[in-house]
């Protein structure tokens, strides 16, 4: 948990995510649409994907991805994401960390 924690922190916008998750690409382009960069940590790629599952789960997800944090704190995944955006929530949470390049 220390190491999902860790790098949830480290990012103003963290996505956890799978490289084959359709939910997780959904929401990658969200955001990408919403014009901010989140730092994506494949964790399908990592060695350590069965405990950063568990952790995940540990924190409330209920599926493991994607998993998004803003600002350290646990969004949720794809429903809370989306819920956020149609009831105009999650563009407020977003401003800190719009890219305007």
């Amino acid at each position: 948990m220390d190491k999902v924690t860790r790098l949830a922190s480290e990012n103003g916008i963290v996505i956890f995510s799978k490289s084959s998750c359709c939910m997780c690409y959904a929401v990658k382009i969200l955001f990408s649409e919403l014009r901010v960069s989140p730092t994506v940590h494949e964790i399908d790629q990592d060695p350590e994907c069965r405990e950063m599952e568990k952790a995940l789960m540990g924190l409330g997800c209920n599926a493991s991805v994607p998993a998004v944090f803003i600002g350290g704190t646990l969004v949720g995944s794809t429903n809370e994401v989306m819920s956020l955006h149609l009831k105009g929530s999650l563009i407020p949470l977003l401003k800190p960390y719009e890219d305007l390049s």
